[in-house]
């Protein structure tokens, strides 16, 4: 056996309602495998969605209550167990037999009376492919974890290229992320979609990049000209990411674009309404408010937290989506806590959003 099986013993679960075969398949197997019996469809599938599930299964089509056919399918439709392999081992022989049980996802179909040579060897090669299987998806999913750290570093650091304009140390954009990612997930959206939002939002500024340092950083109210010159780094932002099929570099575009958009149909740059604004940029927009507010700016002293979330509270129906900003409320403590964790006092925060 390779890596994932070589610490321990196999686990193989026999599934036969007759006890002479599980007498049987238990000698034949027990001195090199763990054999877990059931002599029923229900038991078998407790076994296998238990905690321990098998390595392997030996299974009989002729059972009680549920068919060998009928676990293999719900086996099979199960994300978390489809791919444990099943070897069909029954009296039914003809080749119409065979091609359904094939069909339904097995990987072998071994016919009685059975012989144990046979068994022994169809056991120890499935559950070697099973192994490298897992080691393959073990080694694919390190990969691809690897690659997107490496996406994020990338997004981390030009979302950074902006904040160096106005913020010494880029931990807004961490805050903004994680602000971001709490309000997603109190609304009950998906994973996927909260992690894209996550990766994406440190985005949100890049168009900053095009506006010149003196505006920026200027401490005192800016004039129309000044004022129509900030006002373009949404564009900007949206222009530097470009146009692409690409969920995450269309999600940042998206969130570059519209996080300055208001729920009244009163912000910049395309005067957007209501659930027009995308919802990425809907939350993103609450995120960069309070952050805005809880934090020291050229123009401004920073808030205390009672003074921001009163002004939040305010812009209800007016700058915010009623509903997300309901949700930014219930997971306040937890951003206040992220708003302490990544103080811009504590200087840098790690390379990597936690």
């Amino acid at each position: 056996m390779s890596s994932t099986l070589g610490l321990r013993r196999p686990t193989v679960l026999v599934a036969d309602d007759s006890p002479q075969n599980i007498e049987l398949l238990s000698r034949v197997l027990g001195q090199e495998y763990r054999v877990k019996v059931a002599t029923s469809g229900d038991k078998a599938l407790k076994i296998v969605y238990s905690d321990e599930p098998p390595d392997l299964i030996l299974l009989d089509i002729m059972m009680p209550d549920l068919s060998g056919h009928e676990v293999c399918r719900r086996i099979k439709a199960n994300p978390d167990r489809r791919r444990i392999p099943i070897v069909f081992v029954t009296a039914m022989s003809t080749i119409e037999d065979e091609a359904l049980g094939l069909s339904l996802g097995a990987v072998d179909y071994i016919t009685k009376p059975i012989s144990p040579p046979l068994v022994q060897a169809r056991v120890r090669t499935h559950l070697a492919l099973y192994d490298q299987s897992r080691e393959l998806e073990r080694m694919v999913a390190q990969r691809t974890a690897e690659l997107m750290a490496t996406r994020q570093q990338i997004i981390r650091r030009l979302g950074r290229a902006a904040e160096f304009k106005d913020n010494e140390t880029g931990n807004h954009i961490i805050r903004i992320s994680h602000i971001s990612r709490l309000i997603a997930q109190q609304v009950g959206m998906g994973p996927e979609a909260v992690q894209l939002l996550f990766q994406t939002a440190a985005l949100h500024d890049v168009g900053k990049i095009g506006v010149p340092d003196h505006i920026l950083l200027k401490p005192g109210p800016l004039d129309d000209d000044e004022r129509a010159a900030v006002r373009r780094h949404p564009q900007i932002g949206a222009d530097i990411i470009g146009k692409h099929d690409n969920e995450v570099l269309a999600a940042a575009r998206t969130i570059a674009l519209t996080h300055h958009e208001r729920w009244d149909g009163t912000g910049y740059p395309q005067g957007l309404q209501g659930e027009q604004i995308p919802i990425f940029g809907r939350i993103v927009s609450i995120a960069d408010v309070f952050d805005a507010l809880m934090n020291k700016r050229p123009y401004k002293p920073a808030f205390s937290a009672s003074q921001s979330l009163a002004t939040m509270a305010e812009e209800r129906g007016k700058a915010f989506d009623p509903a997300l900003l309901d949700a930014f409320f219930q997971a306040q403590f937890e951003i206040l806590r992220v708003m302490d964790l990544y103080a811009d006092e504590r200087g840098t925060a790690s390379e990597l959003l936690a």
